[in-house]
């Protein structure tokens, strides 16, 4: 199978839709032990929109992101990010292809530590051996408030600043996805806040596409919109989410399910995405590997 393989007619600027995904499923395990983390999932995200992930435990959110991003593989369907398809290929390709187009910000920063501030952001371009801007960089850690501490180590840095650190290493290199994996799990309130301004505002001023998987209705509040999973399936989506609805939402998500009501969700064809609801609870759980901190 052709690893990358344009969907449209390659241009400089981005197209309009940033991430597409057709019937995509992943079972882990096989036999009596199977589990089905993601069942037949097609949705598509338009360029410069900011999305939230949301369900329980076991939803399959997170393995739609590692799918999504490339860090995993889908057992089945079309995962393609700016019009180009990311299915199949060596693990080198996939490599090569996550530092081109995809950004990471993950709940622990993988930071290197003896690393500073300005080297971290740009050790991605280093690995990938691009050319290295650094007014470009520092351009982009002066826009998220970091243009004091260049020189500065990981342990020289509060959560918050260690958050903006990853979220500036994964816009350096100008991705066509941002991909947020719980960026926000291991702060505090005041800087889980400043972080989420900051993943709005690389949308809405400089029009990024953000994916971010969140259990937070706050978190969430701060996305254009919610996509919603339960069983491995889209179970609802919201738009000008409100951090009230969203939890309402989520408190009402598995009676919803068991219905059969998707809240209107179609796939690209105008056809309700549906599929047999199968138990996610045992997906893996994200798993570090040596190259993340670069997957820009």
């Amino acid at each position: 199978m052709t690893m990358f393989r344009r969907t449209g007619k390659a241009t400089a600027a981005r197209g309009p839709e940033a991430l597409r995904l057709v019937k995509v499923s992943k079972v882990y395990g096989s036999g009596d032990s199977a589990v089905t983390a993601l069942d037949g999932v097609t949705l598509s995200l338009p360029t410069g929109s900011f999305t939230a992930v949301m369900g329980p435990s076991g939803s399959g959110k997170s393995t739609l992101l590692q799918c999504a991003a490339g860090l995993d593989t889908p057992d089945s369907g079309i995962v393609a990010v700016d019009g180009e398809q990311m299915t199949g290929g060596t693990e080198a390709q996939l490599t090569k292809f996550r530092r081109e187009r995809v950004g990471f910000v993950f709940q622990q920063y993988n930071l290197m530590p003896t690393l500073t501030v300005e080297q971290n952001t740009t050790l991605p371009l280093r690995l990938a051996g691009r050319r290295i801007d650094r007014d470009h960089a520092r351009e982009v850690l002066g826009r998220v408030g970091l243009g004091d501490r260049l020189g500065h180590r990981p342990d020289e840095l509060s959560g918050g600043q260690r958050q903006r650190v990853a979220i500036a290493r994964a816009l350096v290199a100008e991705p066509a996805v941002v991909f947020a994996d719980e960026a926000t799990g291991a702060l505090d309130t005041r800087s889980a806040r400043e972080v989420l301004r900051l993943l709005r505002a690389t949308v809405r001023e400089h029009g990024r596409t953000v994916v971010m998987v969140t259990h937070d209705p706050v978190a969430a509040a701060f996305a254009d919109s919610v996509l919603f999973l339960a069983d491995g399936r889209i179970a609802g989506r919201m738009e000008r989410p409100t951090v009230d609805a969203v939890a309402e939402r989520l408190a009402h998500l598995g009676d919803a399910v068991a219905e059969g009501d998707a809240d209107g969700v179609r796939d690209m064809d105008g056809v309700q995405n549906t599929g047999g609801a199968q138990d996610a609870g045992g997906a893996r759980d994200f798993t570090y590997r040596h190259d993340m901190p670069m997957g820009v």
